[in-house]
């Protein structure tokens, strides 16, 4: 790998790792349409740890309490009704689907999910399905004759049940195209949840998964699978990018509708149904290299 090609790349993961149009797709489709090698889900992973690096830096402050009351829940029992420390519980508990499932198919992770055929069928159902829980939260925000019953819920109820349905849909990340913010997001406001309460948990839901996927895959750097210098390079352009997306990103989502997202996720994926159909792009384009 390049360094140009490190520096386009690790800008892509900062681009669109916390928007819900998936950055591991868009990772792949960027290294398929210039014709270079798949950067593969090594180097995805470790560059990933660059945009959570932005995420521990962005909510430090949520974090630091989390950590605090969580550990003092251990040895003290009156703690554990605390809502920061049931958090830290409920971020566990959330981060066990995806540990579990990236563990099982780690090798369809690396091989047969990265079928841009397969990529391009998520872009657009997860793109339908993000759309539809983003037409259900405007109903109920909007206060129209179908509104629930109930205020839209915060995070100060979200319990183990919920916790472990927004693990799941994080876990369906681990298919490129799908999205981890637009899986977890839609999948909190078909719950009932807030736009800023699904997003924000959705974001401090990644931190652990994604922390530890990278520290795991950098074994492969060691042993030669992943150029050293050009990771680390993309990887402090994907924290300096993700800073700035993620700050702006949480701003969007408290009066914005997710309906451009939907719209780029469908024609993207029409796209490259076109392409490879037409024999443009293999399905597996660049996925020989090394």
């Amino acid at each position: 790998m390049s360094w140009f090609e490190s520096f386009i790349l690790g800008l892509v993961q900062g681009l669109t790792e916390f928007l819900p149009i998936s950055s591991s797709a868009h990772l792949r489709l960027t290294a398929a349409f210039a014709g270079w090698h798949d950067p593969g889900a090594a180097f995805t992973a470790i560059t990933q740890i660059g945009t959570e690096t932005a995420v521990l830096i962005y909510f430090r402050k949520d974090i630091a309490r989390i950590l605090s009351a969580w550990f003092r829940s251990l040895t003290n029992k009156e703690m554990r009704s605390d809502h920061d420390a049931k958090m830290g519980w409920l971020v566990i508990v959330g981060s066990i689907p995806i540990g579990v499932l990236g563990l099982t198919l780690k090798e369809q992770i690396e091989g047969p999910f990265r079928d841009l055929r397969l990529i391009a069928t998520m872009l657009i159902v997860v793109g339908i399905v993000i759309g539809i829980a983003d037409r259900v939260a405007a109903r109920d925000e909007a206060g129209g004759r179908h509104r629930a019953t109930r205020e839209r819920k915060t995070l100060r109820e979200l319990g183990v049940r919920d916790g472990l349905i927004f693990g799941v849909c994080q876990a369906m990340a681990l298919i490129p195209g799908v999205s981890r913010s637009g899986a977890t997001i839609s999948g909190g406001l078909f719950m009932g949840y807030t736009r800023e309460a699904a997003a924000r948990y959705s974001f401090l839901l990644a931190i652990p998964a994604v922390l530890a996927s990278g520290a795991y895959e950098l074994k492969d750097a060691g042993e030669g699978h992943v150029s050293w210098g050009p990771t680390i390079f993309a990887t402090v352009i994907a924290f300096i990018v993700g800073y700035a997306v993620i700050a702006w990103f949480m701003k969007f989502i408290t009066t914005k509708s997710f309906m451009p997202f939907v719209y780029y996720r469908v024609v993207l994926g029409i796209v490259l149904f076109v392409l490879v159909g037409m024999g443009v792009l293999s399905p597996q384009a660049g996925e020989s290299a090394g």
